[in-house]
Formats: structure tokens, C-alpha cells, sequence
């Protein structure tokens, strides 16, 4: 069921056709096919919701799906995705705690540069330009063909001291 759950999940979202109202409707018929506390299906409600500019119906749903255990894929999503509704939200300061703590975790994530990008977007919603220009070119900079060291060096010259 797993695996015929999830491509039918995916093809909800690939699903260009749909409206958000759709959307929603059709991630929630297939979450209802999961217990109630499932974290996988929690998870794809509160994407749903947010998705379709639901902010605040989404938050409690990211934040029940993470306390539920998502597995190492979902998790590093739900956090980038929950702290970015709340960034949304007005509350950019959590938002920047929550995504810090995600870029600083052991071992990394595959999904460390898209937190390291969201972090940078909430550091400037919390009026820290220099913090956010530091964090998106320490995340640049592992890609660059040349200049690596230098980026980084001056990457590192913004950070707050």
C-alpha cells in the first residue's frame, strides 16, 4: 500500500490541472486512507494546506506530522516547509531558530542547501541582511568552479560577530 499510496500522492501534486480547492480535497481523501496520527499523511495535509495559501491551518499539521516521526526524507521537508509558513506567519525569529537548527544538524541532510536558502530568506524577514548574504554564499560556495575559498572566506567576514 505504501508505495501505491505515495504515486498516487505524487501524481495529486504533479497534477498541473487542479485547483488548490482539488488539491486539497484529493490529498485528504488519500491521507484519510492512513490512521489519523499517521506522520506521512499529516504531512501531505499540511502541505496541501499550505500550498494553497492556508498558512495557518498548515502549522499544526507540519508540527503533528513532525511529532509523529517522519522518516529522514519527510522530516528535513516538513521543517523547511513548516518554518517557512511560519516565516509566512510573521514570525520570522522562529522560523530562523527552526531552519538554524536544520542547516546545523548531524549528519546533514540531503535537503541542507534548500534549508540553508529558506534560512537566508528568514534571517532577511528578520531585518539580518548580512547574516542571510552570509548563509546563501556558504551554501554557493561548495558548487562554485572557482573563487571557492575566496566566497567563502568573505562569506564568513558577514556573519555576525
Amino acid at each position: 500500500m505504501t508505495d501505491d499510496w505515495q504515486q498516487r500522492v505524487d501524481a495529486v501534486w504533479a497534477d498541473d490541472d487542479l485547483d488548490d480547492a482539488a488539491r486539497l480535497e484529493r490529498i485528504d481523501a488519500l491521507a484519510a486512507e492512513l490512521a489519523p496520527n499517521d506522520a506521512r499523511g499529516l504531512f501531505e495535509r499540511a502541505g496541501a494546506r499550505d500550498s494553497a495559501g492556508l498558512e495557518a491551518d498548515a502549522e499544526p499539521l507540519y508540527r503533528a506530522a513532525l511529532d509523529a516521526g517522519l522518516d529522514d526524507a519527510r522530516r528535513p521537508q516538513a521543517v523547511i516547509q513548516l518554518a517557512s509558513t511560519v516565516r509566512n506567519l510573521g514570525r520570522a525569529g522562529e522560523a530562523v531558530r527552526m531552519l538554524r537548527a536544520e542547516v546545523e544538524r548531524e549528519p546533514a541532510s540531503p535537503l541542507h542547501d534548500e534549508a540553508a536558502a529558506f534560512l537566508a530568506l528568514a534571517l532577511v524577514s528578520d531585518g539580518d541582511a548580512r547574516g542571510a548574504a552570509s548563509v546563501a554564499l556558504l551554501a554557493l560556495a561548495p558548487h562554485l568552479s572557482r573563487y571557492r575559498r575566496s566566497v567563502t572566506w568573505y562569506a564568513e567576514e558577514l556573519r555576525p560577530t
